[in-house]
């Protein structure tokens, strides 16, 4: 069961981790690369802090996003920033994201994101998890997929591993650490053998999430298979 109260405070302690790292950088640090083609670091950071008020607005009725293209005007307007408004926005919009999943709400409605998707309102604060973590790596600082912790790389894997369920692209695949595993792709029994992909819960969390090409990985039953992009 999905406890919102829990992921919403994981929130909390992922984006004081995210806004320590990032006050040690500088201004010309922030105009670098990341580990997103095509994307600083200050394209990362502007983009959490519109994700962050566009989940504000998927809890609060409102769609996510008055557009795609507006979503990306607003990214790219805001990637420039000095580091001190980039932190300055970073917190407040955390901010305003921790009052609205702390109003009184029906947390078993269903909320609709971007695209279409629709999801359980409990379900929110774990997507907002998910961007903080993921893309605290993407930014190149220090923290890596081995410093994510361990409940949020297990509950993702199980994430990513649903979110490719069925995929008519995937194959059926068996996703293990050794200790646990994931079903992904198409049903076992259909077209082509099962694969079983098999590595440390970092690495395949690296794989799942397009954040790593698989070469620490093991494949057997088939070659590694190529996942469609998020």
């Amino acid at each position: 069961m999905i406890d919102h109260a829990h992921d919403l405070a994981s929130v909390r302690d992922a984006t004081e981790r995210l806004l320590t790292a990032v006050g040690k950088l500088d201004n010309a640090s922030v105009t670098h690369p990341s580990r997103l083609p095509g994307w600083s670091r200050g394209h990362v950071l502007a983009h959490l802090a519109r994700n962050a008020d566009a989940l504000v607005n998927v809890l609060e009725g409102r769609p996510m996003y008055v557009s795609g293209e507006a979503r990306d005007t607003d990214i790219e307007r805001d990637a420039p920033r000095a580091l001190d408004v980039q932190l300055a926005d970073l917190r407040e919009s955390a901010a305003r994201f921790q009052e609205s999943g702390a109003a009184p709400a029906d947390w078993s409605r269903t909320v609709e994101l971007r695209n279409g998707v629709t999801d359980s309102a409990s379900r929110v604060p774990f997507r907002r998890w998910v961007e903080v973590e993921l893309h605290h790596v993407d930014l190149g600082i220090g923290y890596e997929l081995e410093d994510l912790p361990a409940e949020f790389t297990e509950r993702e894997i199980d994430f990513l591993a649903d979110r490719f369920a069925g995929h008519p692209d995937v194959p059926a695949t068996r996703v293990t650490d050794g200790t646990r595993a994931w079903s992904t792709g198409r049903k076992p029994g259909g077209q082509g053998p099962e694969v079983t992909v098999t590595g440390p819960p970092a690495d395949l969390l690296g794989w799942l999430a397009g954040r790593r090409d698989g070469s620490a990985l093991t494949s057997a039953g088939g070659p590694l298979p190529a996942l469609p992009p998020l």
